[in-house]
C-alpha cells in the first residue's frame, strides 16, 4: 500500500469516529508528517453549532499540540452523509470547507513546503489531489504578516 493510500485509509478510519448527530455528515482527516507519522482527526459537533470543529482542524491542532506543525507534508480528507446506522458510504468526493482551507494554508506556510491535499470518497478508488493555492487562491497567511516559517 502506498503512503497516499495509507493516508486516505487513516482518514476513512477517523471518519468512523465523527461526532455528527446534528448534521449527520461525518468527516475524517489524516495528516502525514515528514517522518511518515500519521495523525488523524474527525469532525466534532456541538449542540451550539458554532462551537463545532472540523476534522481537518482537529487533526492539525493535534499535530500542533505535539509540536510538529512545521512537519506537515500531506493531508487527506474523506466525508459523506451518515446512514441510519451511522455508516458513511458512497463515491462522492468532498473538499475542505473555507475555514479548513485557511487553516491548511497556515500549515503550509509555517511548514515552508507545498502540501498535497488528497480528497477521497468514503468508498472506491477515486482520489483528487489539490494544492492549497488551487483550493484557496489569493490566501492570506503568516507571510502577509511578515512571519517566516520556523524550521524544525
Amino acid at each position: 500500500m502506498s503512503a497516499t493510500e495509507k493516508l486516505i485509509e487513516a482518514a476513512r478510519g477517523a471518519m468512523g469516529h465523527a461526532h455528527a448527530p446534528y448534521s449527520r455528515f461525518a468527516v475524517g482527516a489524516a495528516v502525514r508528517l515528514t517522518d511518515g507519522q500519521i495523525v488523524t482527526g474527525c469532525n466534532f459537533e456541538n449542540a451550539s453549532y458554532g462551537l463545532s470543529l472540523c476534522a481537518e482542524t482537529v487533526a492539525l491542532a493535534t499535530v500542533n499540540a505535539q509540536g510538529r506543525f512545521a512537519d506537515v507534508e500531506a493531508i487527506a480528507v474523506v466525508g459523506g452523509a451518515m446512514g441510519a446506522d451511522g455508516s458513511v458510504t458512497g463515491e462522492v468526493i468532498v473538499t475542505p470547507c473555507g475555514r479548513c482551507r485557511q487553516i491548511m494554508n497556515e500549515a503550509e506556510q509555517m511548514a515552508g513546503r507545498t502540501l498535497a491535499i488528497y480528497c477521497a470518497a468514503p468508498e472506491g478508488d477515486a482520489v483528487v489531489e489539490h494544492s492549497i493555492a488551487e483550493l484557496l487562491p489569493h490566501a492570506f497567511g503568516p507571510a502577509d504578516l511578515g512571519i517566516i516559517p520556523r524550521k524544525s
